[in-house]
């Protein structure tokens, strides 16, 4: 699959890797596993001289002969001696950029964590000395997004304050998603771009492999993602215990019935028998793998909250894959996949709403895009997008088929609506269906 999209990112490298002509330039790039981000980085240094370094879980000492030789080959830099510290190597790359402009890419960065926790003081150290004095754009990349933010944003770690540039790559827009379907596949039905969207959610990996493997159809694209090796079986696992390590249990098991559609913490903690306040707040606030949902206008505080998925492939993951691993260790693929093909339709009837959300969003049109239902957990309206600022907005009803869908019964719901935080908006009405993806 070719490259698509990033142009907002690129600009961002671009203007940083000029501003790194005249002082040493820190930025940080945090994605999740898959998202494109090696690629990305790769693309954007054609041209210019640079130093990519993977920071793999190997001890510092073979790690800093790897690098070395790395630099040598790529840079022309001879190092006298053998480098076992990446603190004193750093300093070398550093005194580097006093005669020469030049790029230095450090991927996987949260790694050196397990390696020696003492790195990120001393590239602190280092870096305060020579950012002035040199011109290296250093740009530091990592997947782990709990280790990655501890790194950055807590105010006791070394480099908190360090950076001059964040950029946090998100998944592919659901024009770009749209697009990547369309060339691989021209007669592509709505259905196809579901599916696409409810396996990927965009994530750039996730769509490469099924492009490559032209399953550009709904039916193919659910035969590659439950076969007996299709990535897709392992990729949750790998992905999440990264991030949990093996405290795992009860987070995969909350994960798992909030993809089933248990979405209030008072159902939550009747299922696993305690209270999960502290696990709910970990997902959100430091791993970054749900969301809390509040209807829109609630005041700060309101305890009408709703926990949601915000990635699509695990969504997926946890509502198919990781409670039936036993059909898929026994080879009974074949009976999950004509599960997931049964439960298809009403699994996608939120995945739809999501798109057309996040669609919304991505407009520009609107300042908050969410669900709104009343106290009673009734009366949802499926999408509520505004413009605080010019008090417009729209309500749309959302169904996979558009003869579900009544705009008298819309119409109906709306006039309920309190006019308290509602009236102070005109309103567009609009029913959505799968026909309205194109």
């Amino acid at each position: 699959m070719r490259f698509y999209d990033r142009e907002t990112e690129f600009d961002t490298l671009r203007k940083n890797w000029e501003q790194s002509a005249s002082h040493s330039m820190m930025t940080t790039m945090i994605g999740r596993r898959r998202i494109g981000k090696t690629a990305l980085l790769l693309k954007s240094i054609e041209g210019q001289k640079s130093l990519y370094l993977y920071v793999s879980k190997d001890n510092e000492q073979m790690l800093c002969s790897k690098f070395q030789q790395q630099a040598e080959r790529q840079l022309g830099l001879h190092i006298h001696g053998k480098m076992t510290s990446f603190g004193a190597l750093f300093e070398e790359l550093m005194q580097y950029g006093h005669e020469n402009h030049y790029t230095l890419i450090i991927d996987e960065f949260q790694n050196f964590l397990g390696i020696n926790k003492a790195i990120p003081s001393e590239i602190q150290d280092v870096w305060d000395r020579h950012k002035e004095g040199t011109t290296v754009n250093l740009i530091l990349c990592g997947s782990i997004y709990s280790m990655m933010k501890r790194i950055f944003e807590h105010g006791d770690e070394p480099l908190y304050g360090r950076r001059d540039s964040a950029i946090r790559l998100q998944p592919f827009r659901t024009d770009v998603l749209r697009l990547i379907l369309q060339e691989h596949n021209p007669s592509c039905k709505p259905d196809d771009l579901l599916c696409l969207y409810m396996l990927t959610g965009g994530v750039a990996k996730y769509v490469s492999l099924l492009m490559d493997a032209r399953a550009t159809t709904c039916p193919k694209m659910l035969q590659y993602a439950t076969a007996a090796d299709s990535p897709f079986i392992t990729e949750g696992i790998e992905l999440l215990v990264s991030e949990f390590g093996r405290d795992y249990g009860t987070y995969f098991s909350i994960l798992q019935l909030i993809a089933a559609g248990v979405t209030t913490q008072s159902e939550i903690d009747s299922m696993i028998g305690k209270n999960s306040g502290a696990y709910l707040s970990n997902l959100c606030d430091e791993y970054s793998f749900i969301t809390k949902n509040i209807p829109l206008f609630s005041k700060p505080g309101a305890r009408n909250i709703r926990w949601s998925i915000d990635d699509s492939y695990l969504r997926f993951w946890f509502r198919f894959i990781y409670p039936h691993q036993g059909l898929i260790e026994a080879g009974q693929t074949a009976l999950l996949r004509q599960y997931v093909i049964e439960q298809y339709e009403q699994f996608t009837g939120r995945t739809l709403e999501r798109w057309f959300q996040t669609q919304a969003m991505e407009s520009g049109h609107y300042s908050r895009v969410s669900n709104w239902w009343d106290k009673r957990g009734e009366n949802e309206l499926d999408l509520v997008a505004v413009n605080e600022f010019n008090h417009t907005g729209t309500i749309a009803e959302v169904k996979r088929n558009e003869r579900k869908i009544s705009l008298e019964n819309l119409e109906k719901k709306v006039a309920s609506l309190p006019s308290k935080e509602f009236g102070k908006y005109h309103f567009q009405l609009r029913t959505l269906s799968l026909k309205d993806m194109f």
